[in-house]
């Protein structure tokens, strides 16, 4: 992977930065102007406002040729929360207790944030550094190839290739940009702590915020994340990867073949999932993961 310099590390965060404040300036324009609508009404349209501005913003930066920091963005979306929480939020009667949690709540985060982004994902070491070198300068229907052979020699193994980080991830679920690493058996649970560590930090901001934003008809949370955890969540319990799910076709262990019937030449190829051994089994294996 290509080597950032300090000066454009420093230039991404700037923008990331920007993105942020931008983000939440689109978002807080949603209940100033439509605090009179339920809120029913109000989260799909942030949602809607949160991808248009998204959308724009990656446009405008491909345009100008800067690049942002999806790591960078999320790091500084915790930082600005946490400011409004002391800065505005605090000073509307919330209790010392809650102070301290939420505070170490979103300690805990930060310090979740970093861990992950140097987490080792379950490197695997396939084939020599020439090799490897070999690998990186060839073209996409030979890379194809070799993950294809690599499926085959680590049959069973589920080691998988990531195009990202161009490494093989044991346990692959997936790369994830918003943490600047891929997804593997050695940080998943990490990656699902994470998660719901964003959900339970949120609801704990939004219920510090209740008083305030019942004076001032501003909606502070959208529970982004829950979404995502109830996927994480069914991966769980059906031991399954996303990597797995969306490319099933390109890894044989989770192909059942259909025999024709007498008569017929096609044969029709269905997605079996060779890992599931139960719901409570899987969550077994899924807590024995580090290992």
């Amino acid at each position: 992977m290509k080597q950032l310099t300090l000066s454009n590390l420093i230039g991404r965060c700037i923008v990331s930065c920007m993105l942020v404040l931008l983000t939440q300036l689109a978002l807080s324009l949603v209940p100033r102007f439509l605090s009179a609508s339920s809120l029913l009404i109000q989260l799909p349209l942030s949602a809607l406002l949160l991808l248009v501005v998204i959308g724009l913003g990656g446009r405008i930066r491909r345009v100008l040729g800067v690049h942002a920091s999806a790591p960078a963005f999320v790091f500084f979306s915790i930082l600005f929360v946490w400011c409004v929480y002391v800065l505005v939020i605090r000073k509307a009667a919330v209790s010392h207790v809650m102070d301290v949690v939420f505070n170490g709540e979103v300690a805990i985060l930060i310090i979740g944030l970093c861990s992950i982004l140097k987490s080792d994902p379950g490197l695997e070491m396939y084939g020599s550094s020439e090799d490897r070198c070999i690998e990186d300068s060839t073209s996409g229907v030979n890379s194809q190839n070799q993950e294809l052979e690599l499926s085959d020699s680590f049959l069973g193994k589920r080691v998988r290739h990531c195009r990202s980080c161009k490494a093989y991830i044991r346990g692959l679920d997936h790369h994830c940009p918003a943490f600047g690493n891929c997804i593997g058996q050695k940080n998943y649970i990490l990656f699902v702590i994470l998660l719901v560590g964003f959900i339970i930090t949120e609801g704990s901001y939004v219920a510090c915020s209740t008083q305030f934003a019942s004076k001032f008809g501003i909606f502070n949370g959208t529970m982004s994340e829950v979404p995502f955890l109830t996927w994480h969540a069914y991966c769980i319990c059906f031991n399954i990867r996303t990597d797995e799910w969306i490319n099933w076709k390109k890894y044989p262990e989770f192909q059942f073949v259909d025999q024709s019937q007498p008569g017929q030449s096609c044969r029709e190829v269905r997605f079996t999932n060779p890992y599931d051994r139960g719901i409570l089994q899987n969550v077994k294996e899924f807590l024995a993961l580090t290992g």
